[in-house]
């Protein structure tokens, strides 16, 4: 997929997805931007004095991260496997428009509670799939057969699913639209 895209292809929402993230960074965080792409997110992570991260299974992504970000730790990571990283090792994970492409979310959430350190903080985005704009725009709108979303979420649905994780303090937001027809989750959530 990687290879298709075009190199100067902004990310959705990108103003939002970054005053989010930076409202939540603290200075000296082991921060793990998981999924990151091209390394914009762990470029802002790093900027924001956390040590920054960044892991994908896309090597092509990670080709385009090094090149725009020299001197980062880009790293990738297997697709369906464990996460080669300790435990403990991050006080936040940001995964910013990720979880709706994982095949298996169990294994996925576990992964990252077993590399966040105790009271560490997840960080997600994802698509909103409420089922009033569903209802009106047919389930096909949102997740065509040959493409790479692989799970729709609601509010309830994605802070049911954390929760089920162990994860507490659990904030998910919808964002960018009128109401009930909110087009993005940005959801908050601790170890």
């Amino acid at each position: 997929m990687w290879e298709a895209l075009p190199d100067d292809l902004e990310p959705p929402l990108l103003g939002p997805r970054l005053a989010f993230l930076r409202a939540e960074v603290r200075p000296g965080d082991r921060a793990l931007d998981l999924g990151c792409g091209t390394g914009g997110f762990t470029a802002a992570l790093a900027q924001a004095g956390a040590q920054a991260i960044g892991v994908d299974v896309a090597e092509a992504a990670l080709t385009r991260a090094r090149a725009r970000h020299p001197g980062l730790d880009f790293r990738l990571v297997p697709f369906d496997g464990p996460l080669p990283l300790q435990d403990n090792g991050f006080d936040l994970v940001w995964a910013s428009e990720v979880i709706e492409h994982v095949a298996d979310t169990a294994r996925w959430l576990s992964e990252v509670r077993r590399v966040l350190a105790p009271n560490g903080r997840l960080l997600l985005t994802t698509p909103s799939h409420g089922r009033l704009r569903v209802a009106l725009e047919g389930v096909e709108s949102f997740s065509e057969p040959l493409g790479d979303h692989l799970h729709l979420y609601t509010k309830r649905s994605l802070k049911n699913l954390l929760a089920d994780f162990g994860f507490e303090q659990i904030d998910v937001r919808p964002v960018d639209g009128p109401p009930l027809f909110r087009r993005s989750l940005f959801a908050r959530a601790s170890r």
